[in-house]
């Protein structure tokens, strides 16, 4: 149930767009990117600014091309980060880390595992979790698959 403390703690406010990232949820997934190359041309764009670039897409349903060249970096760049993540295992990594960063808090909170509040009970890194897991999950390749 929402309260007026719980909308305060998860508005959205200070996001461009709804599918920007939090400082917070921006700090469970920075750890977990590939370090940049040292060698070559240093690069244009942020790591975050790529990743919600992939979150604008993904939430929104959208084609790589309908991508704002206005608000993000260009769509090929995007795109090829986001297919050299999913072939590596890398979106399968954070899934799994949000996924048990989620179940962690559930746990300390005193709500059961796998309940059915879990999904349905606000919260940050619940529903971060389960709305990247819902989007990326479709165009992650099982681990099967790569070759």
């Amino acid at each position: 149930m929402w309260t007026d403390i719980t909308r305060a703690q998860h508005a959205r406010k200070h996001c461009r767009l709804p599918s920007d990232l939090t400082d917070a949820e921006w700090a469970l997934i920075e750890p977990l990117l590939p370090p940049r190359k040292a060698r070559g041309r240093p690069a244009k764009w942020s790591y975050r600014q790529i990743v919600e670039a992939m979150l604008y897409v993904l939430r929104g349903g959208i084609a790589w091309r309908m991508l704002p060249p206005s608000l993000f970096p260009p769509m090929t760049t995007v795109q090829h980060y986001f297919y050299v993540w999913r072939d590596s295992g890398l979106w399968q990594t954070i899934n799994h880390t949000l996924l048990m960063a989620a179940r962690e808090a559930e746990v300390s909170l005193g709500n059961k595992v796998g309940s059915s509040s879990y999904v349905e009970r606000p919260g940050w890194q619940g529903i971060l979790c389960v709305n990247l897991r819902r989007t990326v999950q479709s165009y992650v390749r099982p681990v099967g698959a790569v070759i």
